[in-house]
């Protein structure tokens, strides 16, 4: 598969919850996929499992979450170790993107759409936000 077809993954990673986006780098674009909760904190690996059967991703992006200095976030580690499982688990490269007020982004977006939403909503679109600056962070 070439560079131009790749198909990524990209997490917002919490505790509650997991939020989930797809893209392709040939079009810079991601969409909301989906979001996954977490029972007491365990990863929900089956169903990461199926998406990953489902969509064939070629890497995965997970956001970092950092405070406004930069400083590691109280779950800086936890999302860090989730990323190490993913790795491990399904052999694809894992990169972190800062997500800094990428929820915050997110809630905004979802109050100017003027639609009901539910925490997950946050979440997968807080997803697409991450993948989305991680495909424009590169030069064309």
């Amino acid at each position: 598969m070439s560079r131009s077809q790749e198909v990524f993954f990209s997490f917002d990673f919490g505790t509650k919850r997991i939020g989930v986006a797809v893209g392709q780098i040939i079009t810079k674009t991601a969409n909301e996929l989906i979001t996954l909760n977490t029972n007491n904190g365990q990863i929900p690996w089956t169903q990461l499992e199926s998406l990953i059967q489902q969509w064939h991703p070629d890497a995965f992006i997970i956001g970092l979450p950092l405070n406004k200095d930069g400083t590691p976030h109280k779950i800086t580690e936890k999302v860090q170790n989730f990323g190490k499982s993913l790795e491990s688990r399904f052999h694809l490269p894992v990169y972190f993107m800062d997500e800094r007020l990428s929820s915050i982004e997110a809630e905004h977006l979802l109050s100017q759409r003027g639609t009901d939403r539910e925490k997950g909503d946050i979440d997968k679109l807080a997803a697409k936000l991450i993948l989305e600056s991680w495909f424009n962070s590169f030069s064309a």
